[in-house]
């Protein structure tokens, strides 16, 4: 091997090595490709995408005109032709080094995002997550038939016997809401006006967001374990409403309490169904992992639920937002039917609708 060094005996980069490329049997070596032949060939076209890359990292891909652009992609892969060759012929350090990160550089920029964070989240809210949640469907529907029977169970069970109530409710949850209380004292938190509430209806909104968070949340880690956890979480938080609603109705306030759940029950319950069905799609990708190991099809099931779950702690935060103030400033319960309704027809028309057709 052959080295090449200044008049001051430093090594350059790019220089000090030479691979020999042998000859047939017998013969000596055919030639030596020293690198810096190989790089008086080539660095033209490097300098070149190094000025390109390093307009565009300070600009954006704006401050390209189209003849760069189109540029831009061929002198990437003649970059990787050489890094292909200088690897192969084992060229010095310094010249890999140089060329593997110019390589990196370019590649963010040939095939990277074009976009800046809040077009990335309008189109992760335009495009992604109702797609997602599109495609999530079959999940979805038996996320909702789990929860719904756990309603129909805790109801039929607790209106012929109101006993049934301190099985499917705790006491924390009660909070003195229970078939010994009188009429007046369920009726009193369905219309109480939140007068000088500010503070704390912002503190009991936060506590909702985070408490609705944990549960949603914990609906999709579980979800892992054949999605048997999921499904008897849905049942369970099913029969805690269905037995609130049994109460109230036994005493000629289920109307009232349907509007004061439904104000925000729509977009929280709604958030918890699509958290369900997010751990069902790992249930089946543990049961059922196809072609890929157990492993990599969870990774891949994680994926595209992560995406649903997201968008279902966003929903949870507007839940927060509607029970901690709308609920509590709303009193006539058609108006709340009223929101309620509007709701329903708004998330199921952006999560039925919206982006359709986008690339």
């Amino acid at each position: 091997m052959a080295t090449v060094h200044t008049a001051a005996g430093r090594r350059e980069p790019g220089q000090g090595t030479a691979a020999e490329i042998p000859a047939k049997a017998g013969g000596a070596p055919a030639f030596t490709l020293k690198s810096t032949a190989f790089r008086a060939e080539r660095e033209p076209a490097w300098r070149r995408l190094e000025a390109l890359i390093t307009r565009a990292e300070k600009g954006g891909l704006a401050s390209l005109d189209a003849r760069e652009l189109l540029r831009l992609p061929i002198l990437y892969r003649a970059v990787l032709s050489s890094l292909s060759v200088a690897r192969a012929i084992s060229l010095d350090r310094n010249l890999l080094t140089y060329l593997e990160s110019l390589s990196s550089r370019a590649y963010f920029l040939v095939y990277g995002g074009r976009s800046n964070a809040l077009s990335a989240i309008g189109r992760f809210l335009a495009v992604t997550l109702p797609a997602a949640v599109r495609a999530a469907r079959w999940y979805i529907a038996l996320s909702a038939a789990c929860m719904v029977l756990g309603l129909l169970v805790g109801y039929v069970l607790t209106i012929g016997n109101l006993d049934w109530f301190y099985t499917f409710v705790s006491e924390g949850s009660a909070q003195g809401r229970t078939p010994t209380a009188d009429t007046e004292t369920l009726r009193r938190p369905l219309f109480s006006d939140g007068r000088g509430l500010g503070e704390r209806l912002t503190a009991f909104a936060s506590f909702l967001f985070t408490h609705n968070a944990r549960i949603g949340i914990m609906a999709f880690a579980l979800g892992f374990a054949l999605g048997a956890p999921t499904m008897l979480l849905l049942f369970f938080n099913g029969l805690t409403l269905g037995a609130f609603v049994a109460l109230y109705t036994s005493r000629g306030l289920g109307t009232e309490l349907w509007g004061w759940l439904l104000i925000h029950g729509v977009t929280e319950l709604t958030a918890i169904v699509l958290c369900g069905a997010a751990g069902l799609m790992l249930g089946r990708a543990v049961i059922f992992p196809g072609e890929y190991t157990r492993l990599q099809n969870l990774g891949r099931a994680g994926r595209r639920a992560g995406v649903i779950v997201i968008g279902a702690v966003l929903m949870f935060f507007v839940a927060a937002l509607l029970e901690g103030f709308g609920r509590q400033l709303i009193l006539a319960t058609d108006q709340r039917f009223l929101v309620a309704g509007v709701t329903a027809v708004l998330w199921g028309l952006y999560f039925l609708r919206a982006g359709r057709g986008a690339p």
